[in-house]
């Protein structure tokens, strides 16, 4: 259809329409333009989208591709130190690698919890693991400051959390922190948010070496949780932004800066009022410093050796980590009146022995001083390792007359003397001559001294070079009381009582005689004390004289070598060894004589066990330290195997040979008696028999408890008694008399002195307590002429003995069945020995006539692995044969060649 234009004139449009097409070029209409625009930029953002949602996907992959489990959060058992008790149940020391408390949710007071949620997560019981308007807030503080500065951190408690407990890093990154934001998302939806919170209290580092808030609240404050008020709680809370930063003895008004805000932002969120805000924020900052337990002053060496055992059964995770209850059979006071015993023996012999060692150092320095300038010279030195804490480092300040400057009450950091009050005194005037003997004191010198309670004058003093070592036990069970493994513990951690290695010399002696015992060899069974000599080997007495006949009681006695040689001859060394090793004296030892004088390596605990052993009437007694081991949560894990039960007296008489009665297994002893019995004919007949039984059950004697020792026999509970017997004379009136003086309860005991007076023993106990004393060099060498163990040790082993015998029942040895106590002469004096059934007091048999018993070869003897001469003897001894090597006897009778020769002379010397 044509239109019509207005005029009527039907081609008057299309004029009118070609004039405007003639008039102006074609151009298209506007909205296709945008079109086109628009249509671009969809294109564009559609493809970087995709592009970028791609990016993403890969990056949110690799991400979350090799995230850490969350699982492992729901049981959720934080490092916790172990702890170590002494046998009163009194903190000894703890064992760490970072010192934490443990401290479930519900015993943390709630002002505690809103002050570290008011400090770092204010919206922490509402979000889901991340804060975004927190993260957006931080980001546009961050796009603010200077380049350079560790951006501002928005972490919520629940990603501090994720960052500790499973990315374990800090780096500054944001794969790290999407990381992190990704993990507290899975933490909130497998764990409540009072479980998140504990770990992070439990978890958070906050300063001077404490883990969690238990601890610090120790460290800080020396207060448990439940006592901290508004102010200290929120001061710990001020601590996880920069533990350093805010340290309060470092930079006391920052701390109490942040405190005050923590403070502001608890009354915030409404924990506390605006009052109670404005009232703690008036409080100083103060702390109270608190010291990390232990090891309690003394119990070193018990501690470590503890700390050795348990590292050796667990691993070092579970005892520095595992939360261990350990409970030890310490007695403390024993133990440290052991340290100062052995400390003061063996500075007494130092000083007799080895005279002035000479100052710690010299200063030069002008003279006359100053006190200015002598307390600031002698703030410059450093303590030597083993100075004891009651000594003081002092300046001479007139060599003349002895006069010296020190400090009381300063404390070392850092290798410097900071702080103390400048004292002035006189060096005694006995010290002052001891030293002329050897070196002048000169102006300047620094000394170790003891200020003398109120007296002007110190004790001069030194660190002397012997060594030493205590033990003592209870005889019956085993359980190691006190243990000193030297001088100082911060010198040397070498434990001398269970490290060293040391010949016993005579000491050993009594389990050669408890050999036979064994074999049915009485007390008063003489031996010739005369020359003998096997090859070259000429042995000899420490006196170097000669009794004739000697029954064994004198010989034990007075510690007759030659009397030993020849019984240890006549028993076998193969016999001897098996005692010593039953005993566990040794683990093994050589077939040859000397070794029946003690030329073999023991420890002092070892000792201890073996002579325990005696007093228990023969048992093998094993010393333990270690009472029980207790998990985090209470559970008993580990008790050292007894032996020992209580079982009815009619039990223990039908299992008098020491096996279980046949009535009842192990396991049928282990099922409780409340547990549902299983149905048998014989319950059914006992079911029947308790049904007739009257209410009241009469208990007759055999009814009552009593103790079963299972512990394997090492001897004869006779004849350990006639050793007990016999050692109770050498402490009456033979080699250690000194060991008995003033103590008033039966005892016995054993000197012992190895070759060239290298070491120095005594062993001894009574029915309940043993203990066994060493002196000696820690690289051999003799202690003297003429000092021997009953000289050295026997006083120290005295003064242990009185001290641990202190308020304790005096008892005596009881005889066992079978033995008879009787009085006779020995011919060197009337003496008291037990024997056995059969044996005639103060008569010796011709046992060389007895062809069986005297029917010995080479091989029992151990003659044919003698040296060629008294020089090689000393090398065997000395050498790998004292290792149990070189002279156990081979197959066939053939021994092993001897070392070469080394120097010395064992026959000479002999032990004593």
């Amino acid at each position: 259809m044509t239109s019509t234009p207005p005029s009527g004139d039907p081609d008057s449009f299309s004029r009118q329409d070609r004039d405007k097409t003639q008039s102006s070029p074609l151009r298209r209409p506007r909205f296709r333009q945008w079109r086109m625009l628009l249509g671009t930029a969809a294109a564009v953002l559609l493809v970087g989208s995709a592009g970028g949602a791609v990016v993403v996907w890969s990056q949110y992959q690799s991400i979350v591709a090799d995230l850490p489990t969350v699982d492992g959060l729901r049981s959720y058992q934080p490092p916790v130190m172990s702890r170590l008790y002494a046998g009163d149940d009194q903190l000894v020391a703890e064992l760490a690698d970072e010192r934490r408390v443990f401290v479930p949710s519900n015993a943390i007071p709630d002002r505690v919890k809103s002050a570290f949620i008011a400090a770092e997560d204010q919206k922490f019981w509402t979000h889901k693991g991340v804060d975004p308007a927190a993260i957006i807030r931080a980001g546009l503080t961050d796009l603010t400051r200077d380049k350079g500065r560790r951006p501002i951190g928005a972490s919520t408690i629940t990603q501090q959390v994720a960052r500790v407990m499973l990315l374990g890093s800090n780096a500054v990154s944001f794969k790290r922190k999407a990381k992190e934001a990704f993990l507290a998302m899975r933490i909130e939806q497998v764990l409540p948010k009072e479980k998140i919170l504990e770990i992070y209290l439990n978890e958070i580092y906050l300063g001077n070496g404490a883990y969690g808030i238990g601890a610090a609240a120790q460290t800080y404050f020396n207060k448990p949780l439940d006592q901290l008020d508004n102010a200290e709680a929120a001061f710990l809370a001020a601590l996880p932004k920069s533990p350093t930063n805010y340290n309060p003895v470092r930079f006391p008004d920052a701390a109490r800066g942040r405190r005050n805000w923590v403070l502001e932002r608890m009354a915030d969120i409404g924990a506390i009022t605006q009052d109670d805000a404005r009232q703690a924020e008036a409080e100083p900052l103060t702390t109270t410093s608190f010291s990390r337990p232990g090891p309690a002053p003394g119990s070193e060496w018990f501690a470590e050796e503890v700390r050795r055992e348990l590292l050796e059964k667990y691993g070092q995770d579970v005892t520095m980590q595992g939360g261990l209850d350990v409970h030890t059979s310490l007695d403390l006071p024993l133990q440290r009146a052991a340290q100062t015993i052995l400390q003061q023996g063996l500075m007494a012999y130092d000083r007799q022995h080895r005279g002035w060692h000479g100052p710690v150092t010299h200063l030069s320095t002008p003279t006359p001083l100053s006190q200015e300038e002598w307390v600031r010279a002698l703030r410059t030195v450093s303590a030597p390792a083993g100075m004891l804490d009651q000594w003081r480092l002092a300046i001479v300040l007139d060599g003349n007359k002895g006069q010296v400057g020190w400090l009381e009450g300063s404390v070392v950091r850092r290798n410097t003397m900071q702080g103390g009050e400048p004292h002035t005194g006189q060096i005694q005037t006995k010290d002052m001559a001891w030293v002329r003997r050897s070196r002048p004191l000169r102006t300047g010198d620094i000394v170790m001294v003891e200020p003398q309670t109120g007296q002007a004058t110190v004790a001069l003093m030194q660190i002397p070079v012997v060594e030493g070592a205590i033990v003592t036990m209870n005889a019956r069970t085993g359980r190691v009381l006190a243990l000193v493994g030297g001088w100082s513990f911060q010198a040397s951690q070498f434990d001398r009582a269970t490290q060293a290695l040391r010949q016993p010399g005579s000491s050993f002696k009594p389990f050669v005689y408890l050999q036979a015992m064994e074999q049915g060899i009485s007390p008063s069974q003489e031996f010739d004390d005369s020359p003998v000599s096997y090859g070259t080997w000429h042995p000899n007495n420490y006196e170097k004289d000669f009794w004739g006949p000697t029954s064994l009681h004198d010989a034990l006695r007075e510690s007759r070598n030659l009397v030993t040689i020849r019984l240890a001859a006549h028993l076998g060394m193969n016999t001897v060894a098996d005692t010593a090793i039953k005993l566990g004296l040794v683990d093994n030892m050589p077939h040859v004589l000397p070794a029946a004088l003690g030329a073999v390596e023991t420890t002092v605990l070892k000792e201890a066990g073996a002579y325990a052993a005696l007093a228990a009437g023969g048992r093998k007694i094993t010393p333990t330290l270690i009472d029980d081991v207790q998990d985090r949560d209470g559970r008993v894990i580990w008790r050292p195997a007894s032996g020992l039960s209580l079982v009815s007296a009619a039990s223990l008489v039908n299992g008098a040979d020491g096996t279980a009665p046949a009535a009842q297994s192990d396991a049928e002893a282990a099922i409780h008696p409340d547990a549902p019995q299983p149905h048998t004919e014989a319950n059914a007949q006992a079911n029947n028999a308790s049904v007739a039984q009257p209410a009241v059950v009469v208990l007759t004697p055999d009814d009552l408890p009593a103790l079963r020792d299972d512990r394997p026999r090492a001897a004869s509970e006779q004849s350990a008694f006639q050793i007990t017997t016999m050692l109770q004379d050498v402490i009456r009136r033979g080699t250690g008399v000194r060991a008995g003086e003033g103590i008033d309860v039966p005892v016995a005991g054993k000197t012992g002195t190895s070759q060239n007076f290298n070491d120095a023993w005594f062993a001894g106990y009574t029915p309940e307590l043993v203990t066994v004393v060493w002196v000696g060099f820690d690289t051999p060498q003799s202690l003297g002429r003429n000092e021997t163990g009953g000289a050295i040790a026997g006083p120290l082993w005295n003064k242990v003995m009185k001290t641990a015998l202190k308020g304790q029942p005096k008892l005596d040895f009881a005889a066992p069945d079978g033995v008879t106590l009787v009085s006779y002469d020995t011919g060197r004096g009337v003496a008291i020995d037990a024997f056995k059934d059969g044996q005639l007091p103060g008569v010796s048999t011709n046992l060389l006539s007895n062809v069986e018993a005297q029917q010995l070869s080479a091989s029992d003897t151990g003659a044919e692995n003698m040296p060629d001469s008294e020089s090689d003897m000393a090398a065997s001894v000395n050498g790998a044969g004292a290792q149990g090597t070189a002279g156990t006897s081979q197959p066939g009778g053939t021994g092993a060649a001897p070392p070469p020769p080394s120097g010395g002379d064992i026959g000479m010397g002999g032990l004593y």
